[in-house]
């Protein structure tokens, strides 16, 4: 590809990143920039060198199976300032909630709720809907076909994920931690029948 034509790609791509605002990946923008697979590679490739050669406050980032310009991390309290809304942060039932969705996704209501031990999970996971932090992804093949929730791509972005394959191991639990008193039977209590 010549220099000139690979400055004007170069913009171009910026430009449709920028606008774009969503996660594009890499066919899409083949087909927006009118280049094959290889040349969209390597204006990829130039524009991330390039915003970072300038020192732009933006950059590009890998996310949710495609490309987005995202701003750089070290500037966030300052576009946090920028930001209208009050309150952004999810509530521990929440959180809680989404961790489990995340991890043991696809996932029903009744599940949630014995894992975190709480009933009543129905306004906490209108919230996270009503974010598109997750979505209803199937029914259970049971009684009752209960609604089975899962992540979406907003949940990738917002953790900064490129896919669920991200996230982090879950640690084993330490079973001596979670058997309770009367679970254990020593030697000594034993009734000989």
């Amino acid at each position: 590809m010549r220099v000139e034509v690979l400055a004007d790609l170069k913009g171009a791509l910026e430009a449709v990143l920028f606008a774009g605002g969503d996660p594009l990946t890499e066919e899409q923008l083949r087909e927006i920039l009118q280049t094959d697979l290889r040349s969209t590679r390597a204006l990829l490739t130039a524009l991330s060198e390039d915003l970072s050669a300038r020192g732009s406050g933006l950059m590009l980032k890998e996310t949710a199976g495609g490309w987005q310009m995202v701003t750089r991390p070290e500037l966030f309290s300052y576009v946090e300032r920028l930001s209208q809304e009050t309150n952004r942060k999810l509530s521990r039932a929440a959180m809680e909630t989404l961790s489990i969705i995340a991890f043991k996704q696809p996932v029903t209501k009744l599940e949630i709720e014995q894992i975190r031990g709480v009933q009543h999970a129905e306004r906490v996971l209108a919230q996270l809907v009503a974010r598109e932090l997750i979505t209803e992804v199937g029914r259970k093949n049971v009684i009752g076909r209960p609604i089975q929730y899962g992540t979406t791509e907003t949940f990738l972005r917002a953790f900064g994920l490129k896919n669920l394959k991200d996230l982090p191991n879950l640690p084993e639990p330490d079973m001596e931690q979670l058997s309770l008193p009367y679970d254990r039977v020593d030697d000594e209590d034993e009734e000989i029948t």
